[in-house]
């Protein structure tokens, strides 16, 4: 059934599209037991290395041939076997893209390996989107607020607003 061809090219498609973003977040899988007792600049040293190696010639032949992989199909409109075809072209497009997209972060990673091994210390990940504050951002703002609550909103209470409300210091109205 072409649901079933959906799930697996959308799962296809969130697992190529996760792997930059694990690797910036660090997170993919290490085998080696000592590299933890390494310092930094050594440890940064290996990962230079195996960067080039490895992980730069590999990235862009998986780019490079997914590219192709992508025009051929797209050029004969490539579709599921089902009484309800689907493109395939557009999911291919995406082993390129997500190819490009850990190309960029691998390049990133190659500049944190030399700022550490100049440093000394790896540089700093920046934090996954945090939670804002909002009666902070909104007594920040300095300006004029108009608030809207609706009566019936089940998603932000009345008290929460009326504090938004507050926090403006100068609103015009609160409706």
């Amino acid at each position: 059934a072409w649901v079933l061809d959906a799930q697996i090219m959308l799962y296809g498609t969130l697992f190529m599209t996760a792997g930059a973003y694990t690797l910036a977040k660090s997170g993919h899988v290490r085998g080696d037991v000592l590299y933890g007792f390494f310092m930094p600049r050594t440890q940064a040293t290996i990962d230079l290395i195996l960067y080039i190696l490895f992980f730069l010639p590999g990235i862009v032949a998986l780019t490079y041939a997914g590219w192709f992989f992508f025009q051929d199909s797209l050029a004969m409109r490539e579709q599921t076997f089902n009484a309800d075809p689907l493109p395939v072209y557009p999911f291919k497009f995406v082993v390129p893209l997500a190819g490009a997209f850990l190309l960029l972060q691998g390049v990133v990673e190659i500049i944190r390996c030399v700022i550490c091994i100049q440093t000394g210390a790896w540089p700093r990940r920046e934090d996954d989107v945090e939670e804002v504050d909002v009666e902070k951002a909104v007594a920040a703002l300095r300006r004029p607020l108009l608030v809207l609550h609706s009566p019936i909103d089940q998603v932000v209470g009345i008290d929460h607003a009326s504090r938004i409300f507050v926090a403006a210091r100068h609103p015009k109205s609160f409706v």
